[in-house]
This record gives structure tokens, C-alpha cells and sequence, in this order.
């Protein structure tokens, strides 16, 4: 797991927060003007959270976006490993080789200490704590 959020997640987790919050239905062209995102960038990012059941998505002229999930039902990193898929914990911190056997690189327990730490708090933090931050 890298230590850093793609745009996509970003986007993701404000149209969530966004929907969530409004407790209405969102076109996706409304959605993306208020998210300041493109269209077709919007429709990347919805597409692993509609997957996961927590926006509906009609389509059609009447269509759009509404969540049915609760932000307090759902973590951050709910949502991180939605669109980025599951977290690698056995990666090591050193990109270019996973550490093996008797061959662990110098700063493996550390990284494995602060990795646990890490997604510990983003499993504990619902999106609801973070909604405040988001436009």
C-alpha cells in the first residue's frame, strides 16, 4: 500500500460525502459541476462505490446519483481500498522487491508498525468524521 490517495478516491469520497449529506438524487453533470470534476472522471469514480451498493445509479433523463449507504456505516478506508483495491500488506516498503524469508529489508518492522497503525485508523475513522472537509 502506498501512503497517498488518487484523485479518483478523492473525487469518490467527496461525490459520497456529497450525496450523502444532500439526502437527494444528483444528476451526474449536477454532480460533477458541484465536485469540479469531468463527466467521464465522475463516472470512473462512481463505478467501484455504485459496485459496492452504497450509490444507486438510474440511469435515463430522470436518472442519477443517490446514496443509500450512511457515512457513518462507512470507513475511509472502505472506500480507499473500493477504488484502489485491497490493501498489500505484505509489500515492503522498498517498491522494487516484496521482502521474503531471512531477507527482510532494514526498515520492515518499522514500516509494518506504522502500515498497521495506518489502516487501523482509517478503519476507524467513518466518513462522516471527514464530511466537514470536503466541498
Amino acid at each position: 500500500m502506498r501512503l497517498e490517495v488518487t484523485r479518483r478516491t478523492d473525487l469518490a469520497t467527496r461525490a459520497l460525502i456529497a450525496l450523502a449529506t444532500s439526502g437527494r438524487r444528483h444528476k451526474a453533470s449536477e454532480l460533477a459541476d458541484v465536485l469540479d470534476a469531468s463527466p467521464g472522471f465522475l463516472s470512473q469514480a462512481m463505478t467501484p462505490i455504485v459496485n459496492q451498493g452504497w450509490v444507486r445509479s438510474e440511469p435515463g433523463r430522470t436518472g442519477g446519483y443517490t446514496a443509500v449507504a450512511s457515512l457513518d456505516d462507512l470507513s475511509v478506508l472502505d472506500v480507499v481500498e473500493a477504488v484502489e483495491g485491497p490493501t498489500d500488506v505484505t509489500r515492503c516498503v522498498l517498491e522494487d522487491r516484496p521482502c521474503a524469508g531471512g531477507q527482510r529489508c532494514a526498515l520492515h518492522d518499522a514500516w509494518a508498525q506504522a502500515r498497521s497503525h495506518l489502516l487501523r485508523d482509517l478503519a476507524a475513522t467513518p466518513l462522516s468524521a471527514v464530511a466537514h472537509t470536503a466541498p
